[in-house]
């Protein structure tokens, strides 16, 4: 039986993929994935086929990764930070059902990635080191109103918080929006963090409150932190304690 595989490449760079996932992507005779992902790879994978759609093609791009697999090729699918989180994973399960192929004739396996909370928060210092939750702020495929609610949610509940797509030309006001919910239990001192081009050239990272990143301009390359009632800044860095006693 030949086995798809959903490759979590992580940020991008060879130093920061799994050796599960350089592995796969040796064994693949075909990597697919969106252009962008496919130029981090570099020389390294220049001697596979490589295939590729435009953004918001990602069911063609499955479609395009199975078809590949009947001709009997080793497949492999390429997304950024892990395939399972805001990835390829669940919809290569529907598309797979969709076009009429059973488990027994291309299977499927998961290959995890570093994501960009985690890389992030390395990078941050340790803001998700108690229970934290992960919202996208991107109303492509789940209502702004069902995001508010869970924003408000989080915030209730005391989570520290990263925040993936916190920004776009089309949604540049979108993380003032999500600030000033979190402001209705948050205080304006809470302190928060993001990262921006994490794991790639231009790397940087910056502390600050929520009131200030309520201010702040970021783009579609930054995770935004929020830290949780105990999180604080410590020397320069984003740290939400454990609660060990000292």
């Amino acid at each position: 039986m030949n086995v798809v595989k959903v490759v979590g490449m992580g940020p991008g760079s060879e130093s920061m993929m799994t050796q599960q996932a350089i592995q796969a992507l040796e064994e693949s005779d075909v990597i697919v994935g969106y252009t962008v992902y496919l130029d981090l790879l570099g020389d390294r994978f220049a001697d596979k086929e490589f295939l590729s759609t435009p953004m918001k093609q990602e069911a063609e791009r499955c479609r395009m990764c199975f078809r590949e697999a009947l001709k009997g090729k080793k497949t492999s699918m390429i997304c950024s930070g892990d395939a399972g989180v805001y990835g390829m994973a669940s919809l290569m399960f529907e598309i797979r059902e969709e076009m009429g192929i059973k488990a027994d004739e291309i299977g499927i396996e998961i290959i995890p990635g570093i994501t960009a909370a985690m890389s992030g928060a390395a990078v941050l210092g340790a803001p998700l080191n108690h229970d934290f939750c992960i919202i996208s702020l991107s109303d492509l495929l789940t209502p702004w109103e069902l995001i508010e609610k869970r924003l408000r949610a989080a915030a209730q509940g005391d989570f520290a918080i990263a925040i993936y797509n916190p920004s776009s030309k089309k949604r540049h006001d979108y993380l003032m929006k999500a600030c000033d919910i979190l402001l209705e239990t948050a205080g304006p001192d809470r302190a928060c963090g993001y990262v921006r081009s994490i794991g790639r050239e231009g790397e940087e990272y910056h502390t600050c409150t929520l009131a200030e990143l309520r201010e702040t301009e970021v783009d579609m390359f930054t995770t935004v932190f929020i830290g949780n009632s105990q999180s604080r800044i410590m020397d320069g860095r984003l740290i939400t304690p454990r609660g060990y006693k000292l």
